[in-house]
């Protein structure tokens, strides 16, 4: 009987209605932002109104998220390098350190590619007067820092290696092409580097 009680309308309400508001209203901000990357990066000046009808919402719940361009292409900007950010705990609880840090090295060279699409759409939003600065890469560095140290007590890269070596390390990336086939160029790359942190590995 105690069950039947706690599921009543009355005692449920306050609990059970606001969750599935926030996550709607969040997976309709997760879809203009997955939309508008697409489409800022194939034509930075792409109309608003556009994207908001791709992404299958109305115009008021478009700007009540996102109230100009430049608000939208920071986000984008913001979410993108989140996700990447995000990955190294998630990556680091199923896989070897080692093999957590290179996939989440596949998942920075998606962010560079994406970061190099929105460009153009970059400097728009950030060269006038007064307009929002381009975010900090510390989510990313930190990650970075959560992966290697991981991968250092387990042995598995040489030690001593920083989030600001792996940067330096991995430059490149951003002198690839997204437009042109990136993505196997990327692996050779981003292979050498990990070969490199494992040279020395005391574990090895």
């Amino acid at each position: 009987m105690g069950h039947e009680k706690d599921a009543s309308p009355c005692a449920r309400t306050p609990r059970s209605t606001a969750p599935p508001l926030r996550s709607d209203a969040q997976r309709n901000r997760e879809r203009i932002l997955e939309v508008a990357l697409v489409e800022l990066t194939r034509a930075a000046d792409t109309p608003l109104s556009a994207i908001a009808k791709k992404a299958g919402v109305g115009q008021g719940t478009f700007y009540r998220n996102f109230p100009s361009r430049e608000a939208l292409v920071m986000e984008i900007y913001r979410y993108e390098m989140q996700q990447v950010a995000d990955s190294a705990a998630q990556l680091l609880s199923t896989r070897e350190p080692d093999r957590a840090l290179r996939e989440w090295m596949d998942g920075l060279a998606r962010f560079a590619m994406a970061k190099a699409g929105l460009a153009d759409a970059i400097r728009q939003a950030t060269s006038g007067p007064g307009s929002p600065a381009k975010p900090g890469h510390s989510p990313v560095t930190e990650a970075a820092e959560l992966l290697l140290r991981s991968c250092e007590e387990a042995g598995s890269i040489r030690p001593g290696v920083t989030a600001d070596d792996l940067v330096l390390a991995i430059g490149g990336l951003w002198q690839l092409d997204p437009a042109e086939d990136w993505q196997p160029r990327a692996t050779r790359l981003l292979d050498l580097v990990m070969d490199g942190l494992r040279a020395g590995a005391p574990g090895r």
